[in-house]
């Protein structure tokens, strides 16, 4: 039987390397709270939910499985209908749910669909630099509809605690209402006019962290073709090739079970022989300033 209560993070001993430091990466996992909740629905806990479980859940503060029915999976009954025009009520339902039992377990609030994989550090490390008290929202920002632009609901989006303060205020003022089958549209619509901000989750050189698609819709240039109309829908002009994804990567979308384990793997095992690993990039920027510095006083330049 599973316990329906949120499942604590636990450093899984099988994602340690000997001689590998993750001291920066338990400390922010120590100060970073994050909740985790995913989208997922009766018929897909046993082909989708429970690989997601099974891999980068578990390196959540807390997660919760959110259904229209409460099973031992575990997820948690929302009391809605299924299908694809009941995500939004699906979402505020799940928003709901969370304010009102799971607010102080958490200063972050993420929400992902069960064929979503995300590397819970790299958010931690974007989330690190943001005060969750200030109402702002990351994800994947699409420019259409929404003046501010809006998070992609598939690429999966993360609340601050402010941010889901609002929210909740704005169904019980009447100043968001479901207006849209379109989650994120709605949902962003929702943020902008609780005067949320959509925050730029792009990483020091302006290269994307969160993605709608997999990663080879990305990092596979397609020549001779027109631009894609994903990338057309970006906030941020984005390119194709391997430059279009950061190193510190949050999130894929449309994610198979089979890939979600090579992503773990990838993400987690797989590392380039010869290389230091690069743990802490921030670090990594002020060592490159600092040489340059020492270079240039030594040399005898200004």
């Amino acid at each position: 039987m599973f316990n329906t209560d949120v499942k604590k993070f636990q450093l899984l001993p099988q994602h340690l390397h000997e001689g590998e430091n993750n001291r920066i990466a338990v400390h922010l996992q120590e100060n970073v709270r994050v909740l985790c909740w995913v989208m997922t629905s009766p018929k897909n806990l046993k082909t989708k939910a429970y690989h997601v479980q099974a891999t980068w859940t578990q390196h959540c503060t807390h997660v919760l499985f959110m259904s229209s029915e409460e099973t031992d999976f575990p997820t948690v009954g929302l009391n809605v209908t299924e299908g694809r025009n009941q995500l939004y009520r699906k979402t505020t339902a799940a928003f709901q749910y969370i304010y009102e039992h799971h607010f102080d377990n958490a200063d972050w609030f993420l929400k992902a669909d069960d064929d979503t994989y995300l590397v819970l550090e790299n958010l931690r490390l974007l989330l690190s630099k943001h005060n969750p008290s200030k109402p702002i929202y990351f994800g994947r920002r699409f420019f259409p509809f929404v003046k501010q632009g809006y998070m992609s609901g598939g690429a999966g989006y993360v609340l601050s605690k402010e941010a889901l303060r609002r929210f909740i205020e704005g169904f019980k003022s009447g100043n968001c209402t479901h207006f849209s089958d379109l989650e994120d549209v709605a949902l962003g619509t929702c943020m902008e006019t609780m005067k949320v901000e959509a925050g730029d989750s792009r990483d020091s050189d302006h290269r994307q962290t969160f993605h709608a698609f997999p990663p080879d819709y990305y990092v596979v240039r397609k020549l001779k073709s027109p631009r894609s109309w994903y990338l057309s829908y970006d906030y941020y002009f984005n390119e194709e090739g391997p430059q279009c994804c950061s190193d510190l990567a949050v999130s894929f979308h449309y994610i198979s079970p089979q890939k979600m384990y090579e992503l773990e793997y990838y993400t987690y095992h797989l590392r380039p022989y010869g290389y230091k690993f690069r743990f802490d990039p921030d670090f990594s920027a002020k060592n490159n300033v600092s040489l340059r510095e020492n270079v240039t006083s030594e040399s005898g330049g200004p």
